[in-house]
């Protein structure tokens, strides 16, 4: 039988997985993934943490000890994500020791209430970096305005960074300037650069969404059949301004002091609407150094019935470049399309993290009262606790 993500990789794109969990981590889960379906990274978001913590029992004993200890719920919060994100740096270590440090790393977000604040990003990234204290480690800092800034200055720090929530072509092209200057800065700071990571996220999926719903208001037999074009064209132009920016001159001197590229990474690559493929966002997106990070069931749905034709992007610039233009042809304006994708997106993460908060504090109030206490399945994680670094 086809080994068809093993094909998908040997194409030059990583397989992350877009989701984590202490049950997926304590039912060896995770690792049965990196070792069976080729999943070299994982990526987390406040929406997936609310969902983890809100569905498994597996977190009351350390709630219990985190209540017992009078901790206050932003810093439990803290302690319960790191925990899992440490303890998953750790299951994939294999394949970023494997990979020479480019793939086998996870990632956890900043606080999203601190989009628009670029130094506290910062100090909330380093404290992330020291908490969970794995070299494989990811922070997720979002791609606004204020974001470009904290970027660049994390990435002076030696701390990897993953950029998240990019929706257009020139944010990205200003994401990747606020890498290689971070890059040059770190290594004027003394930082070995080969050591230092980063991936640009370019949601795919959500752009289809936000574009789909202006073609189905427009009306015309023009207007629709342009839908499901605009999401594949955005980030296949993405590519082109990254092969443009990582065959520079100015990369090539980071290069040779041992820095890697900041790699695309296509998320949100799940299928909203039903009438599209469900494996489309992979197989429309793939080129040499990517990362496509998917939900369990698109992993599962490629490892089925995915066909890898080769590189699908670079040829198709010209393509894409006619579709941006018949977009606005119809009156679908981009730009404003870009604008309220990452409006949205901030605010998405900020109420998946009250959430998140909310559940956390409900948790806390019952333990403390004795009716979160170590059940019998908890208990049985110590072991998983030292391994993690404890509460």
């Amino acid at each position: 039988m086809t080994d068809k993500l093993n094909e998908l990789t040997a194409a030059g794109v990583a397989v992350w997985l877009d989701d984590l969990s202490r049950v997926r981590l304590s039912s060896g889960g995770l690792d049965q993934l990196r070792r069976e379906k080729h999943v070299a990274g994982v990526t987390t978001n406040p929406t997936i943490f609310a969902k983890a913590l809100s569905d498994a029992d597996e977190y009351n004993w350390q709630l219990h000890d985190l209540a017992t200890r009078g901790v206050e719920v932003e810093e439990s919060v803290r302690m319960l994500t790191t925990f899992d994100v440490r303890w998953a740096c750790d299951v994939m270590r294999p394949s970023y020791d494997g990979s020479d440090g480019v793939d086998g790393r996870v990632s956890i977000e900043v606080d999203p209430r601190l989009a628009h604040e670029s130094d506290r990003t910062v100090a909330e990234a380093k404290a992330l970096w020291w908490l969970v204290d794995r070299p494989n480690l990811y922070i997720k800092i979002p791609a606004t305005e204020a974001g470009l800034p904290a970027i660049t200055a994390t990435l002076a720090e030696g701390i990897s960074v993953n950029v998240t929530l990019i929706f257009g072509l020139d944010r990205y092209s200003a994401v990747m300037e606020a890498f290689l200057a971070g890059l040059e800065q770190a290594k004027t700071n003394g930082h070995d650069l080969s050591k230092i990571g980063s991936v640009a996220s370019f949601f795919v999926s959500r752009v289809d969404s936000e574009v789909d719903k202006r073609l189905e208001k427009v009306g015309s037999d023009q207007a629709k059949a342009l839908k499901g074009k605009a999401a594949i064209a955005n980030a296949q132009l993405a590519y082109e301004r990254y092969t443009e920016v990582f065959s520079s001159d100015r990369w090539k001197a980071l290069a040779a002091a041992g820095a890697h590229p900041q790699r695309p990474l296509w998320a949100s690559t799940s299928t909203k609407n039903p009438d599209y493929r469900d494996v489309i966002y992979v197989e429309e997106l793939i080129a040499p150094g990517t990362v496509n990070t998917m939900p369990e069931s698109v992993i599962h749905a490629y490892a089925d019935h995915g066909e890898t034709r080769g590189d699908t992007i670079t040829g198709a610039y010209d393509a894409a470049r006619k579709v941006f233009a018949d977009l606005e042809s119809v009156g679908v304006d981009m730009d404003d399309v870009i604008v309220t994708l990452e409006r949205e997106g901030v605010e998405k993460f900020e109420a998946s993290w009250q959430e998140l908060l909310d559940g956390v504090r409900k948790s806390l109030e019952a333990a403390a009262k004795g009716k979160g206490a170590p059940n019998k399945a908890a208990k049985g994680n110590a072991k998983a606790a030292e391994q993690a670094g404890g509460a």
